[in-house]
């Protein structure tokens, strides 16, 4: 399943833009690209969340 952007800010709480800047980043797992737009793999998304963000 993939989301928005503006579903991504909703579903995690991050800002519109600094979730865009972490889509700019080479290789970065969760990103799904469809011609121009920008899609979330909700899935990669949410495992490297839990992965960066566990304390």
């Amino acid at each position: 399943m993939t989301l928005t952007i503006r579903e991504v800010a909703e579903y995690s709480n991050i800002g519109i833009n600094k979730i865009d800047t972490m889509l700019e980043q080479p290789n970065c797992p969760f990103v799904l690209y469809i011609g121009t737009r920008k899609l979330v793999k909700r899935r990669e998304f949410k495992e490297y969340i839990q992965r960066e963000l566990s304390i």
